[in-house]
């Protein structure tokens, strides 16, 4: 057996055509291009090479998030959307500091396809959005890969060379299209919301859709921008839009059915604790509240701090009278029932759009 070899002044020449050799076929920049024999030893070690630069990129996929990961501050991935639960998006790393930042040069550049074009595709409609493709998201990072997503697109990138490693695409059937926030991740799956309210799940290291499920509908002016969060088996989710008088609410989702386990309503419904703050059923069910924001996690204490957004009609509280108990408000629920511990409004009755959509910022006080 011959184990041949190109020359490398085929590579440049753009002409190209076929060449047969015993009953393989080789294509090939020109034909006269030189072909030359190299022996077997020369071969194995080419094809060594080759295979421990390409193994690790195999196995980044692999090897999904180690859950504890989690629970530590964020040094070696960043593996959600805050860095940890804490919501603090602080590394201690120091090996860049004040000093050599100076020193920073590129590595690489990404250029993102925004199209179905050579994507994974999945989706409830038939549209592609035409809009520039613009990158909102905290991309997450495990195992030497970056997760990251725009409305409607989700990609995988090797963090060392830029090289996409898979792109999904989802085809829509509307929603606005303001940003996207980002991915959860659950061992080897990724999770994210779509402008036209589905969270979609994915297979980490082929980018293969799992399964999706509706949020919201479309039709009453959500859309869904937020990173879920995963707390255990939970992923936390969250949606957004005021353009019409609808309620808000949070709900946990199964990781490996994406069913729904637990519901959390912003506003509450007649007879249930804070409904005094409403002057009827009518404002309550369509009160807004929005939680778009990605919550924090104390896992010492087992709570979920939710901030939640604006009541509606937004910047109209006529027909609202009252404090208008959940919104605008931080909520303090249990991860695993969507029980609500305790709550702290900051704008009660709010009239302007101010929200309390700020991140809960968790930290040890002395």
């Amino acid at each position: 057996m011959k184990i041949l070899k190109l020359d490398e002044s085929c590579i440049s020449n753009p002409k190209s055509e076929t060449l047969r050799l015993s009953n393989s076929i080789f294509r090939i920049s020109d034909l006269r291009c030189r072909i030359r024999p190299i022996s077997k030893s020369a071969a194995l070690k080419r094809l060594l090479a080759v295979a421990l630069v390409l193994l690790p990129l195999a196995l980044f996929g692999q090897q999904g998030l180690d859950p504890s990961l989690l629970l530590e501050a964020p040094i070696d991935a960043w593996p959600t959307y805050h860095g940890d639960y804490s919501g603090r998006h602080y590394s201690s790393l120091n090996q860049i500091n004040a000093s050599n930042v100076k020193g920073l040069s590129l590595s690489w550049i990404w250029r993102g396809n925004f199209t179905s074009g050579g994507a994974i595709v999945g989706g409830e409609g038939t549209d592609e959005f035409n809009g520039p493709g613009v990158v909102k998201a905290i991309p997450l990072m495990v195992n030497g890969v970056l997760y990251f997503s725009t409305p409607d697109n989700a990609f995988a990138v090797d963090a060392r060379t830029g090289r996409t490693i898979w792109h999904y695409f989802w085809k829509t059937q509307g929603g606005i299209h303001i940003g996207n926030r980002g991915m959860g991740m659950y061992g080897n799956w990724l999770f994210f919301e779509t402008p036209d309210n589905y969270l979609v799940s994915l297979d980490a290291t082929t980018g293969k859709e799992r399964w999706h499920k509706m949020i919201a509908d479309v039709k009453q002016e959500y859309f869904s921008t937020p990173a879920p969060l995963v707390i255990r088996n939970h992923v936390i989710v969250g949606m957004g839009g005021d353009s019409l008088d609808v309620p808000g609410w949070l709900e946990s989702r199964d990781p490996d059915t994406g069913e729904i386990q637990w519901t959390w309503n912003v506003t509450p419904r007649p007879g249930e604790p804070g409904s005094e703050t409403w002057p009827d059923a009518y404002s309550m069910a369509h009160g807004g509240g929005m939680p778009w924001q990605p919550p924090t996690y104390d896992p010492d204490v087992n709570l979920l701090y939710v901030p939640t957004g604006n009541p509606n009609p937004v910047m109209a509280g006529q027909s609202r009278n009252g404090d208008n108990l959940y919104t605008a408000s931080i909520v303090a629920l249990n991860p695993d029932t969507g029980k609500m511990v305790w709550y702290f409004q900051a704008s009660p009755h709010d009239t302007h759009d101010w929200d309390a959509t700020q991140v809960p910022i968790l930290f040890d006080a002395v």
